[in-house]
Formats: C-alpha cells, sequence, structure tokens
C-alpha cells in the first residue's frame, strides 16, 4: 500500500463517522457498567445485587432476535438505518434522564426495569449503528474504522464513569442522570448528519430475513468452522469483560472516593486509549486483522494481572494511574481487532442480522459471567479473582490458531468461504477504494 493511498484511508469522512457511532453507541453501556454500580453502591446496596443488575443486560445477548424486524422493515422517516437510529435515540435519552428520579433502597426494581429499557434501546441501537458501520466500510478500512469506532467508544465511557462521579459529590443524583442523559444529542445530531449508505434492497419478506442470515453463515463455512468462530466469538473477551465487570465497587473497596476515580482511574485511560487507538488502527492496516488479534490479545490478557497487582498494593494513586492506562489500551486494541473480525465475518446482504448474531456471542459471557462476579469476588477476594480471568482468557487466545492464523492475510481471509458471491465483487471489495 503505498503512502497516499494509507493516509487516504486514514483520513476521510468514513473515519469521522465511526468516531461518532463509537460514542454514541458506547455511553449508554458505560452507564449500566459504570455509573449503575457507583450509584448503587453509594446508596448502599450489597455487592452481589449489584453484580445481578448485570442480567438486565440480556438484550446485547439477545439482540439478533429482534434485529431482522430492523433489517426487514424501514420507518417512514429518514430511511431504514438512519430512522431506526433516531427511534432508538431518543428513546435512551428519555430513559437514561429517569434513571436517578428513583431511591435505591426504596426503589430497585424500578431502577432494574428502567435499566434493562436503557439495554433494549441500547441494544437495538448497536445493531443499527453495526450494521451502518460495515455498509459504510471497505474491507481495507475495517480494522481502523473499527478501531476508531472501539475507542470513541471506550472514551464515551469518561462522561458517566468519571463525569458523572464527579457531579455525584456536588449535585443529586437525578440532575446527575439528565446530564448524562443529554449526551445523546451527539448522536441524534450525527443521525440526522449522515446519509444512508448505498446497500442491497432489504428482504422481501419476515422469513428471508429471519432465516437466510442463519443459512448463508452456515452454508459458507461450513458447520466445523462456524462453530471455531462462534466458539472465538463467545471465549476472546470473557477475561477482560469479568475483570472489569465490578470496577468501580473494586475502586471504592480500595478506599478511593468517587472523585479520585474519576480524575485519577478515568482519565488515566483517555490519552492511552487514543493513542493505542491510533497505533492499533495503523498497525491493523498494515499487518492485517488476524496479527492483531494475536498481538493485541497477548496486550489484553497481560493487562488484566495489572487488577490483581493493585488489589495487592491497595489505596496506591499512581499504581492506579498505571494499572488503569495498560488496562484501557490492552482491552481497547483487543476489542478494536475482535470487532474488525466480527465484521469481516458478515455478509453484506446479511449484516444487521448477522453481526447482530455475532456480537450476541461476545455479550453472552458479559452477561452471565458479570451476574456471578459479585459473588466470586466475595468467595476469593479481590486477587484471586483477578487471577482467575487471567486464566480463563486464554482458551479465546488457543482459538485464533483455527480462525485467525498468523499467517493469513486480510484478502485471504475476505475471499475465503466467499461461497455464492461473485468473486470478482470480492476482489474489488477487499481492494482499495478509488
Amino acid at each position: 500500500m503505498t503512502d497516499k493511498r494509507f493516509w487516504y484511508h486514514v483520513f476521510n469522512r468514513r473515519m469521522l463517522i465511526c468516531l461518532f457511532t463509537g460514542f454514541t453507541s458506547g455511553l449508554p453501556l458505560y452507564i449500566l457498567f459504570s455509573l449503575m454500580p457507583a450509584f448503587l453502591r453509594s446508596e448502599g446496596v450489597d455487592l452481589a445485587t449489584i453484580g445481578l443488575f448485570a442480567l438486565i443486560q440480556f438484550p446485547y445477548t439477545w439482540k439478533f432476535f429482534w434485529s431482522p424486524f430492523m433489517d426487514r422493515y424501514v420507518p417512514p422517516f429518514l430511511g431504514r438505518r438512519r430512522g431506526w437510529l433516531i427511534i432508538t435515540q431518543i428513546l435512551l435519552l428519555i430513559a437514561i434522564g429517569t434513571l436517578g428520579m428513583f431511591e435505591p433502597q426504596q426503589s430497585v426494581w424500578t431502577i432494574a426495569y428502567l435499566s434493562a429499557a436503557v439495554a433494549f434501546f441500547s441494544a437495538s441501537q448497536d445493531v443499527v449503528i453495526d450494521a451502518y458501520r460495515r455498509e459504510l466500510l471497505p474491507d481495507t478500512e475495517l480494522g481502523l474504522g473499527n478501531s476508531f469506532h472501539v475507542n470513541a467508544y471506550r472514551i464515551s465511557g469518561l462522561i458517566p464513569g468519571s463525569l458523572a462521579l464527579i457531579l455525584a459529590d456536588h449535585l443529586p443524583w437525578d440532575t446527575v442522570f439528565q446530564i448524562v442523559a443529554a449526551f445523546m444529542l451527539v448522536g441524534i445530531g450525527m443521525t440526522l448528519a449522515i446519509k444512508e449508505p448505498n446497500i442491497e434492497v432489504p428482504p422481501r419478506t419476515l422469513k428471508e430475513a429471519v432465516v437466510d442470515p442463519f443459512k448463508e453463515f452456515l452454508g459458507r463455512k461450513g458447520w466445523q468452522s462456524a462453530l471455531f468462530i462462534l466458539c472465538f466469538m463467545f471465549l476472546y473477551k470473557i477475561g477482560d469483560n469479568m475483570a472489569t465487570a465490578l470496577a468501580t465497587p473494586f475502586y471504592l473497596d480500595l478506599g478511593f472516593t468517587m472523585t479520585e476515580i474519576g480524575i485519577i482511574a478515568k482519565n488515566a485511560a483517555l490519552w492511552p486509549t487514543i493513542i493505542g487507538g491510533l497505533i492499533g488502527g495503523l498497525l491493523m492496516l498494515k499487518i492485517g486483522i488476524n496479527r492483531a488479534l494475536w498481538l493485541f490479545g497477548v496486550v489484553q490478557l497481560l493487562t488484566i494481572i495489572g487488577f490483581a497487582i493493585l488489589a495487592e498494593l491497595g489505596n496506591d494513586k499512581v499504581a492506579l494511574a498505571i494499572v488503569i492506562s495498560l488496562e484501557y489500551l490492552g482491552v481497547g486494541l483487543g476489542t478494536a481487532a475482535f470487532t474488525a473480525f466480527i465484521a469481516r465475518s458478515t455478509h453484506p446482504k446479511y449484516t444487521a442480522t448477522q453481526f447482530a448474531l455475532f456480537t450476541a456471542f461476545m455479550a453472552i459471557p458479559r452477561t452471565f459471567a458479570n451476574a456471578s462476579v459479585g459473588f466470586i469476588v466475595e468467595q476469593l477476594g479481590w486477587t484471586q479473582f483477578f487471577i482467575f480471568c487471567t486464566i480463563i482468557a486464554i482458551p479465546g487466545m488457543l482459538l485464533l490458531f483455527k480462525v485467525a492464523p498468523w499467517n493469513q492475510s486480510d484478502e485471504e481471509a475476505s475471499l475465503k468461504g466467499a461461497g455464492d458471491v461473485d468473486t470478482a465483487t470480492l476482489e474489488k471489495k477487499v481492494a482499495d477504494p478509488p
């Protein structure tokens, strides 16, 4: 790839859109991951109950059930992708803004229902965003575009995980949640500014939208390869998902104040996330998605050990900043390569449903395992828990031998298993865009 072509892939409108999709996609999830545990813990809710709140994230696991509806039916305004986006984003704005109006001790079930609604609208938004991004990016830009998306996704976590925690020391919780909800206006503005992608005609029937994506994937990959890919999607992120599930309660248990967590723990992640994301995306243009999965996966695994070290050191602000910086670097890199791999595994005709299915496998361990981490921590303690998370991350790495061999290029991976897709079309798709 020439230098001119290389920088063309870096600086274009598609990359800017990926930044906005990442921010608006990540904000609701980090409200559930970072802000809700802090809200509940500060109001006296026990760790086991907070851990069980992970069960409200079922929509992220089961979103492929309703993704065919979002593929098949087109809203009467803005088009198929933008229409569904604006609907889900307005509903998120309302649901998030309502969360802080209830007292956890008296209305924990009401908060759980509202949190589940946020998870449902957020998962539905992700179905559309993932499909839009896959339809927007040529194969050559999947690594970099998804890196931009993932790191903007991570940066959005600074709103509920940093700004909101600082505000919570000075403002009532209902005001904090309303301020955080207002950041959904970023996504609404993006939806109004972008254009509908030039994609294939929507499925003609609901049956076609439901059945054909699954038949196509199994027919293209074969049962054995499909099973390996799905197992990989299930296991690759399980270790770091568990390690970070109760991050904010972990920092609180070490004796850090919410302001210290907001300023030190969260902002320590900002520059490593930006720098790591840029380096990772650029590396994927050079070395490809497969090798990135190997390299970034190792970094991701090693950073989990940093949490165990922090648990032993206790209330050490410097150690906190270092561990969180490395964690955001490693997990951000691993997620960028993983998301690019998922996008590459989809068929252009069934983007929304297949992407939703694959990311659902990514979310299953996050939902079930995270629901149990409160119990595991209470039995093992924080240090042994993080060692357990490191060990459980290894099987996902071993599956790389089957699903992403080190020496297989992105072009070979895209052309392999092409099925009944026209080969010339695929070769044009993986080539540099004009």
